[in-house]
């Protein structure tokens, strides 16, 4: 019998069942886990959540308008809605982390959108991307965390980053100075101009003028600024002059500034309180530091001066008037115009080494050399008038007047335009005073005469008999013209037959020339029978005489008395 061996059982492997996951849960799973890193980092780089009040929300959209700093988004429009009251709209923003430092409460907030602002357009990079609201904080001021603005309507005119130093500036017109005006030193734009205080406009304005760097630096105690805003146009004697800062200061306004060369001030600080004067003249009068007030009463009208008008001596700009009035003056009982004005007596080189003099003693003796002030019209287009100081040796005598500190100089009347405007005012009231009215109706009277005696009968019948005469000389003319003609015909004729009788008689002068001329017979024997003739009548005046004293000897005959 044959034993069959049962095989040796194999060895199991033991089995160990793992739960595993189905793939259909890993995308699942993975977008879980991205979108919770994203919520994460989403949480992580959010910011605060703040509110900004504008007027309007023109060009903002909830969801896309940004807000940004330096063109770096800082947050986002989250909504907008409409306040409480309806007086504004409130924008909410999401913020960023990197935001958070910069929401304090100096931060200004505005809407930036295309627009002309301060003379400049600004926001034209949102034509494409549209508007958003941008942020400035101020980098150098501490404040306090907030979360509630207000912004502003207009976009600052200044940078942040712009260096610099703000100096105030105060007038008593603000004129056309505007937000955004230019500041020049010297004809260089060197700042502008970023706003006024609102709270000293009862009193005041006070111009808060911003000034960049390096330029600051030229800023001193002794500076002076003025308003160069528009145009400055003079009339002088070479001209019309024209001054014009810069075409942007003409349209937006402006403000200039300038310091002496010789300096020794020093530097102003930031905030540095300065007065604005109306013009460069009157800022470079302000720079003569010894002033005399004045006053002068002055003969008859004072029309055409006005606040502002030069004081001149010899012909040259030493003051201004300050005020013209009127005052009644109870001791003349009459009405004055007192014209008050301001002399700088620094600006007559050499007055120093007079100025230990008291000022009245030293008016004294100018009014005893014969200063006087008078008006004058320096032109007679603009009809304006300056005060003119003069020295007349030949004037008459004045004392020096004090009202208070005030010295009062003496008036006179001189030449120029306003003498000439006197005298042909005196003419013209010469010329009203003549009788226009009976020398018109004379005038008329003698028309009226003349056109009677004109139109009159009697030269009607002079005019009739004149041209009936006319027609008489016409007719005699016309029948010597007939009968004068045969005439004329035998002119010729005429002309020869005296030419003939001309020879003839020219024949006979010659022959009574050869029988009694010089040479000829007649005239010898005449030269001889002349003396003859004379012998002849002294015989026969004797022998008159004779008879007239002895008629007797007629008869008898001649005695031989001896005696005739």
């Amino acid at each position: 019998m044959t034993d069959t061996a049962e095989p040796a059982p194999l060895p199991t492997a033991p089995v160990r069942r793992r739960r595993r996951i189905p793939l259909v849960w890993i995308v699942p799973l993975l977008t879980g886990l991205i979108g919770a890193w994203l919520a994460w980092d989403t949480y992580s780089k959010r910011g605060p959540t703040i509110t900004i009040s504008f007027e309007t929300a023109a060009g903002l959209t909830a969801g896309q308008s940004q807000l940004k700093y330096k063109n770096v988004v800082m947050g986002t429009v989250k909504s907008i809605a409409i306040a409480s009251d309806l007086s504004h709209v409130e924008v909410t923003v999401e913020t960023t982390r990197e935001a958070e430092p910069l929401l304090l409460d100096t931060t200004i907030f505005w809407v930036v959108k295309p627009q002309l602002f301060a003379g400049n357009i600004t926001g034209l990079d949102t034509l494409l991307s549209g508007s958003y609201i941008g942020m400035r904080p101020q980098p150098t001021a501490t404040g306090q965390p907030k979360r509630d603005f207000v912004g502003e309507e207009d976009p600052p005119i200044l940078r942040a980053w712009a260096k610099g130093t703000v100096f105030k500036l105060q007038t008593h017109r603000l004129g056309s100075i505007s937000l955004g005006s230019p500041v020049f030193f010297r004809d260089v734009e060197v700042g502008m101009v970023l706003g006024w205080d609102l709270v000293t406009l009862a009193e005041n304005v006070t111009i808060h003028a911003f000034v960049r760097a390096p330029y600051d630096q030229y800023v001193h105690l002794d500076t002076t600024f003025w308003n160069a805003s528009g145009m400055n146009i003079k009339f002088g004697a070479e001209g019309i002059s024209v001054q014009v800062e810069s075409l942007r200061a003409v349209l937006l306004g402006g403000v200039a500034f300038d310091t002496p060369s010789d300096s020794k001030q020093a530097a102003a600080k930031p905030y540095q309180t300065f007065h604005l004067y109306s013009s460069r003249e009157a800022a470079r009068t302000a720079g003569f530091g010894h002033q005399l007030e004045l006053l002068s009463y002055f003969p008859g009208s004072v029309a055409g001066l006005s606040v502002g008008a030069e004081v001149t001596l010899y012909g040259l700009k030493v003051g201004e008037v300050t005020s013209v009035g009127l005052v009644y003056d109870p001791a003349k009982d009459r009405i004055v115009a007192p014209v008050h004005y301001r002399v700088e007596a620094d600006r007559v080189t050499g007055i120093a080494t007079v100025k230990g003099l008291e000022p009245g003693k030293l008016a004294e003796e100018m009014i005893k050399r014969g200063l006087r002030a008078t008006l004058e019209a320096p032109s007679l287009i603009s009809g304006s008038k300056i005060v003119a100081l003069q020295m007349m040796p030949d004037a008459p005598p004045a004392e020096l007047k004090r009202d208070g500190d005030i010295f009062i100089i003496p008036a006179i009347e001189a030449g120029g335009f306003d003498s000439i405007t006197r005298s042909a005012a005196e003419l013209l009231s010469k010329i009203n005073r003549i009788d226009f009215d009976g020398i018109g109706k004379s005038i008329s009277g003698a028309a009226t005469g003349l056109d009677n005696t004109i139109n009159g009968p009697q030269i009607k019948t002079t005019l009739a008999a004149l041209e009936k005469a006319m027609l008489d000389v016409q007719d005699i003319a016309r029948k010597l013209d007939q009968g004068g003609t045969p005439a004329m015909k035998r002119l010729p004729e005429i002309a020869a037959q005296l030419q003939e009788s001309l020879a003839g008689a020219r024949r006979l002068f010659a022959s009574l020339n050869a029988g009694y001329g010089d040479d000829s017979r007649f005239r010898r024997d005449l030269d001889r029978l002349l003396p003859q003739l004379n012998d002849t009548a002294r015989s026969i005046r004797a022998l008159a005489d004779l008879l007239s004293r002895h008629p007797e000897a007629l008869i008898k005959g001649r005695t031989n008395t001896g005696k005739e």
